[in-house]
């Protein structure tokens, strides 16, 4: 089993529905703390040093980190990780959720988007999660609430990911979020000594609609 797009790590510092109606928009100062993110089986929230365990158990295996770029191999490693994204969420370019299945307590995944440039207008998104938690519904469920909170609160217009071809999972994640592949990437990612062509997928904001039918409606609440 494969896995989903890159992330991008740094230890040195569902289907869109046609409803005409857009969901109300629910400010929050994300600089300063991210929001819970909530819906049925999941929650996101901002990551936590006590995550750090639980990430080095399920994003380093091979399987997971075989489209990554190379994940932090200690739990130290890791607590490096969340200080960074905690430095680079308070300049305004970057944000990270942990994904949290509801019957745990500790983060088995993640989803990140960082800016192009000087503002979040277009933005990268990537994201990776456990594989013992492939088909769950869980990423397909946390994956449109980023979105939307990416589109609501970041004030992203143009959203892109990236995923190796060979990537099935993660190539057909994007697609069921509502991401168009827009053209293929020569050779763009190189992991462990061998070059991949990546996909290039784009959601963009006035063409994306929330889920016509979510299980349980989606919610914000401050940490």
């Amino acid at each position: 089993m494969t896995t989903h797009p890159e992330v991008w790590f740094d230890t040195t510092s569902l289907v869109p529905s046609r409803e005409a109606s857009r969901p109300t928009v629910i400010t929050s100062d994300w600089r300063a703390r991210l929001p819970f993110l909530s819906a049925a089986g999941v929650t996101l929230r901002e990551l936590r040093y006590t995550d750090a365990a639980s990430l080095l158990a399920h994003l380093t295996t091979d399987e997971v980190s075989r489209f990554l770029s190379p994940p932090p191999t200690t739990v130290e490693g890791y607590v490096r990780f969340i200080e960074w994204t905690h430095r680079e969420r308070r300049t305004g370019r970057h944000v990270c959720f942990g994904i949290v299945p509801d019957w745990m307590d500790a983060a088995v995944g993640l989803i990140q988007v960082r800016a192009f440039g000087t503002s979040m207008e277009t933005a990268e998104w990537g994201f990776a999660l456990g594989s013992a938690f492939w088909g769950s519904g869980i990423f397909a469920t946390g994956a449109v609430l980023v979105v939307r909170f990416a589109f609501e609160q970041l004030d992203v217009h143009r959203l892109e990911a990236r995923a190796v071809v060979q990537n099935g999972r993660g190539n057909g994640a994007l697609r069921k979020v509502g991401a168009r592949q827009e053209a293929v990437l020569r050779q763009s990612f190189r992991r462990r000594g061998e070059c991949f062509d990546q996909g290039l997928w784009t959601i963009l904001r006035d063409e994306w609609r929330v889920p016509r039918r979510p299980d349980r409606k989606p919610a914000l609440r401050r940490s």
